[in-house]
């Protein structure tokens, strides 16, 4: 039976065959050692690789917000997560919708599609955790973009409609004075 992990398998599948099928290799290449005396000068040292999770997240997302294939996506991609890393999805998801914050309550995590955990499910080690601790002494690895927000629409929605209820009902009780001059303003 699948699982919800499943679907990053697929993501990273699906974008590598792409990739491979056109002649793309999965590493970026590394820059050539930059001029030191050239402040804009570029040399990349580590190189990308394209068959990561957050790499085949970064050149969808390009993709199907400029309405392009993914190979025209690719040099995006590499500047992106050479630069800035896993997080630098969070920023270009924010970039994506003109630098407003995203709120993963109301909408999906593009990495972890949601579900609040670090979908590559790192171990410790990898994850930086202090020394003897582990995924099973109880403590997650949240997903580095959205931080393990819970992505539930429905109920947050509900949650802060019952909150906004109890205000305008405390709101009423303690001033029936302005509702009465607030009527007689409106014409009741």
């Amino acid at each position: 039976m699948p699982t919800v992990y499943d679907q990053f398998t697929r993501r990273i599948a699906d974008i590598t065959t792409l990739l491979t099928a056109q002649g793309i290799p999965l590493t970026a290449p590394t820059a050539p050692r930059a001029d030191p005396t050239d402040p804009w000068a570029a040399s990349w040292p580590v190189p990308v690789d394209r068959s990561t999770l957050a790499w085949c997240t970064a050149v969808q997302m390009l993709a199907d917000h400029h309405h392009t294939t993914i190979d025209r996506q690719v040099p995006a991609a590499d500047a992106l997560l050479r630069e800035l890393g896993v997080r630098g999805l969070a920023e270009l998801h924010s970039d994506l919708h003109h630098g407003a914050p995203i709120d993963y309550c109301y909408t999906r995590c593009p990495y972890c599609s949601g579900i609040g955990d670090d979908p590559t499910q790192p171990t410790c080690g990898k994850a930086g955790c202090p020394q003897g601790r582990d995924v099973e002494d109880g403590h997650e690895h949240l997903c580095p973009v959205c931080v393990g927000q819970d992505h539930d629409p429905q109920g947050h929605a509900t949650h802060h409609m019952g909150n906004l209820e109890e205000l305008l009902a405390d709101a009423m009780r303690s001033t029936p004075r302005l509702l009465s001059a607030l009527g007689r303003a409106v014409g009741r």
